[in-house]
């Protein structure tokens, strides 16, 4: 069974195309810019981050607080089509404007100006070419319910019929997430049910033709984990696609709780992947197909580039208005007041592990952080010559340790084992924060890593580790993170 995501880390409603020898994949990023993260492989199993398809400021509606947090950008849909990528996508800021879409030549861009599809109202939009080239949008239709389907022009984004609904689901809550496909004489309806968490599910319906009317496979769900108790839980949200030799894969979102009852996530939904046999002319999930290893997550980043790294992020801003790379490190322009909590300008990427260490080495006033939203998170700040421990947990926020350290201190943050006594309850894991000396880590407190999950902190995404500037003049040096615990 399913044990370990092939993107780990908040990547989810993953979308997958193949061109030849290669695959594509691309994931909603709700209120982080840039947006849609898009990656490429040659074996489904090894993942390389191309860029991010959202990648001017101007044609991303993000906004920064608690009432920004999982608002944004919503699930894509990545296809190939008459020499063409194409990604169709709506943000929730925007929705009463339309879906966007947008299309490039080439995987790396430049992606075009995105024209709105209007009047449809709704949100993860699917785009798929018929025979006589005709194009059609599907999508979770909030105002009628279910799925339904309308005819556009691509190049322009206008409606050239009538919406109708194609499909309702088998009952589970949402029905949302569709995805057509086509395999042979049949059109596949791909559907995600039961919301995106315990009760999540993978449905499926075909139909001879592209518009339906769709029948459900007899052996609906064909995927889910419900009332399991694997270690993988909240399977969902996926996409099918052929492989070059003719076979064919399915990857999904899920998640990895950890803890005791009721168990907590903290890493956000991400993407996995499953092989499919077709029997009877349905798919039947195979999930012990593909042998997938720990994602090797660690990097460094001494920012001595022209430009930035696509895994970096910010919350409702452009990373480009405020952090500046070069031969001397990366300058950051000052954020938030080191009084208040709510991110102005954090530099952050996704914590792709259940344990990692994070270290940075900056000049200047700054503070390191690991958060879900403004309202969930926990800080090491960095002031003149003394380094303290903030956490935040919804209106609550507290410096829960300080203690005098030297100007040039390297601040870390640690996600440890949530070590108990049997029997005792048990987070997810342990957030450690402190700064690192000549003898080592130096903790100055320890937190419970269950008051920084979806299950507490609600929401969409999952944790990021960031830095910020709380003066002027800071430049970020060294930013090191590591699977796992440094030895």
């Amino acid at each position: 069974m399913t044990q370990h995501p092939i993107i780990p880390g908040y990547h989810p409603d993953p979308s997958i195309c193949r061109v030849g020898e290669d695959y594509y994949l691309a994931h909603s990023s709700f209120e982080y810019s840039p947006g849609v993260p898009l990656f490429h492989s040659r074996d489904l199993i090894s993942w390389t981050q191309l860029g991010n398809i959202l990648d001017r400021p101007e044609h991303l509606d993000v906004r920064t607080g608690v009432a920004g947090a999982s608002g944004g950008i919503y699930a894509p849909t990545l296809r190939h089509h008459d020499g063409r990528f194409w990604m169709i996508t709506t943000n929730i800021h925007e929705v009463a404007h339309g879906h966007i879409l947008v299309h490039a030549d080439a995987p790396t861009g430049p992606w075009s100006e995105p024209v709105r599809v209007a009047g449809l109202i709704g949100i993860d939009p699917d785009i798929a070419w018929d025979d006589e080239g005709t194009c059609f949008v599907t999508w979770s239709d909030v105002m009628r319910g279910g799925i339904s389907q309308a005819v556009i022009d691509p190049l322009t984004g206008q409606v050239l019929s009538e919406p109708r609904s194609l499909w309702a689901g088998t009952g589970g809550a949402h029905a949302e997430g569709p995805h057509l496909i086509r395999r042979g004489e049949w059109w596949y309806l791909l559907v995600a049910e039961g919301g995106t968490g315990p009760g999540h599910m993978v449905t499926i319906a075909r139909s001879p033709d592209i518009d339906g009317p769709f029948e459900p496979a007899p052996s609906n769900p064909i995927l889910t984990h419900r009332s399991t108790s694997a270690a993988v839980q909240s399977t969902g949200h996926s996409d099918l696609v052929e492989l070059a030799d003719g076979s064919w894969a399915l990857v999904f979102l899920a998640t990895r709780p950890r803890g005791t009852f009721p168990r907590w996530h903290t890493n956000g939904r991400e993407t996995f992947l499953a092989g499919v046999d077709w029997v009877d002319g349905w798919p039947v999930i195979d999930e012990a197909r593909y042998d997938v290893p720990p994602a090797t997550s660690a990097f460094v980043d001494e920012f001595d580039g022209e430009a930035l790294h696509p895994r970096w992020i910010s919350p409702g801003v452009s990373p480009s208005s405020f952090a500046h790379p070069g031969a001397d490190g990366l300058r950051l322009a000052r954020g938030r007041d080191p009084l208040t909590t709510s991110a102005e300008r954090l530099l952050a990427v996704r914590a792709e592990d259940e344990l990692w260490s994070a270290r940075v080495r900056a000049t200047g006033d700054v503070a390191l952080s690991v958060r879900i939203d403004d309202a969930h998170q926990v800080l090491v700040e960095r002031i003149d010559a003394e380094v303290r421990v903030r956490v935040v947990i919804g209106p609550l926020s507290d410096v829960v340790a300080r203690a005098a350290a030297p100007a040039d201190a390297v601040l870390e943050i640690r996600a440890t084992e949530f070590e108990a006594e049997r029997g005792a309850r048990r987070g997810p894991d342990l957030l450690r924060a402190g700064y690192a000396s000549a003898e080592g880590f130096v903790e100055l407190a320890s937190i419970d890593g269950r008051y920084l999950s979806t299950e507490v902190a609600g929401g969409f995404t999952g944790r990021v580790i960031g830095v910020e500037a709380l003066g002027e003049g800071v430049v970020v040096r060294r930013f090191a993170y590591e699977g796992g615990l440094p030895a």
